[in-house]
C-alpha cells in the first residue's frame, strides 16, 4: 500500500482515538508515538499507539476492542518492561502496535528512561484525561 493510502488510514485512526478513549472510563490517555508522530513515516512504517489504562488486562486478554481501530487480527504480543505490545493488522495490511500500560508509564516523578526515550522520539497526544501525557511532553521539551 502507498504512503498516501496509509496516511489516510492513519488519519482516520487518529480521528477515532479521542472519542474511543473518552467513551471508556478506564482509559486515561492515548498517544501516537514513533515515526507517524514525528511525521517521518515510510511506506513500511507501522503505527504505534500507547494506551494508558487503569485496566491493562482488558486490552491484553481480549481483542474485540481493536476492531474500532480497523484491526482484523492480532499477530503478536510481547512484553517490554511495563508495556505489553499487542501488534494488530488492518484489512489493508497496515500494522498497528498498541502499547498497553498503566498510567504510571507516563510518570514524571521520576520519569522512566524507556518512557523518556519513546516520548523524545515523537509523541502526539490524542487523548489525555488527566494531563499526565502533557506533563511528560513538557518534561521532554525542557531537557
Amino acid at each position: 500500500m502507498s504512503q498516501k493510502a496509509h496516511a489516510n488510514e492513519v488519519a482516520n485512526l487518529v480521528a477515532v482515538a479521542p472519542a474511543w478513549a473518552h467513551a471508556r472510563g478506564d482509559v486515561e490517555a492515548i498517544a501516537l508515538v514513533g515515526s507517524w508522530a514525528r511525521q517521518a513515516a515510510r511506506d513500511d512504517s507501522d503505527v504505534d499507539l500507547v494506551i494508558l489504562t487503569n485496566d491493562p488486562p482488558l486490552y491484553i486478554k481480549s481483542e474485540e476492542w481493536a476492531a474500532d481501530f480497523g484491526v482484523v487480527r492480532f499477530v503478536e504480543t510481547a512484553l517490554w518492561g511495563p508495556v505489553t505490545e499487542r501488534r494488530g493488522v488492518t484489512e489493508s495490511g497496515l500494522e498497528i502496535e498498541f502499547g498497553i500500560a498503566s498510567p504510571a508509564w507516563a510518570s514524571t516523578e521520576p520519569a522512566d528512561s524507556g518512557t523518556l526515550r519513546v516520548a523524545s522520539d515523537g509523541l502526539r497526544i490524542l487523548y489525555d484525561r488527566t494531563g499526565r501525557l502533557a506533563k511528560l511532553v513538557d518534561l521532554v521539551a525542557s531537557n
